[in-house]
């Protein structure tokens, strides 16, 4: 893959109108070439209307609009077909919050053009060199946990399994049934790196720097967790017991919820 590979950030909001202008115009800087989707859940707060007027001073931004608050995972999903549709090779998942820092894409397209070709290139805060800036303690911890109970149960090659900030192949993306994924939250991030590795996907990790956010409040719920949970819980299950019976992996991702 060449250093011009078309490349499409995708940046889901949800009440960001405060941080979007901001990650927008870290983003149009650090990767000019690149283009840029905002996919917007019809934010009370005005984001999509403010997300129309910066996309119409600038033809590399885009905006699709969502009817309303449908969570993460279908977000990406739908920022996903729109991608592929329109022919680019890299799609990118950025938070708008200000926490995925610019300066760190900018790493993590540079691992993404290697000759290797990886499937997928995570940036890590748990790998050396990676950070977190200005999360509590027991913050740390969770994520720390979530984690490792991923990679011991599933088998997942990695130690940030629930990062948000990551660039795939289109050639990836097109090999898994995106209709299916039906996760939200941290667990769709879990899901989508499982689906790949279970097709035999090249799955890296960079390190990054995890800047919390300084405006708006955190999405995370007591039922994302939940959920996570749960559903790791089962895919570890699903994952052992094919291991014990000796069963091919196929590339239909972790079975239907």
């Amino acid at each position: 893959m060449s250093a011009s590979a078309r490349t499409l950030v995708i940046v889901p909001t949800f009440n960001e109108a405060e941080t979007l202008p901001g990650t927008l115009a870290g983003t149009r800087a650090a990767v000019p070439a690149a283009d840029v989707l905002v996919v917007d859940d019809a934010s009370p707060d005005g984001t999509g209307e403010l997300a129309d007027r910066l996309a119409a001073g600038d033809p590399q931004v885009h905006v699709l609009h969502r009817a309303g608050k449908e969570g993460l995972g279908r977000a990406y999903v739908d920022g996903f077909t729109w991608a592929l549709g329109r022919g680019y090779e890299l799609v990118v998942e950025m938070d708008a919050d200000g926490s995925h820092r610019p300066e760190d894409l900018t790493t993590l397209l540079a691992r993404a053009h290697r000759a290797d070709r990886p499937d997928l290139v995570l940036g890590s805060r748990w790998v050396p060199g990676g950070a977190v800036v200005s999360w509590p303690r027991h913050r740390q911890v969770l994520s720390r946990l979530g984690n490792l109970y991923a990679r011991l149960s599933m088998g997942l090659p990695l130690h940030d399994a629930t990062g948000g900030f990551r660039v795939y192949r289109a050639e990836a993306l097109q090999r898994l049934p995106l209709p299916q994924v039906q996760s939200q939250g941290y667990c769709f991030q879990v899901d989508m790196a499982f689906r790949l590795h279970r097709a035999g996907a090249r799955l890296v990790e960079v390190p990054i720097t995890f800047v919390e956010r300084s405006h708006g409040t955190s999405k995370m719920t007591r039922s994302i967790v939940l959920e996570a949970l749960w559903r790791t819980t089962v895919w570890g299950a699903q994952h052992r017991l094919r291991q014990l019976r000796g069963a091919r992996w196929t590339h239909d991702g972790p079975a239907a919820q």
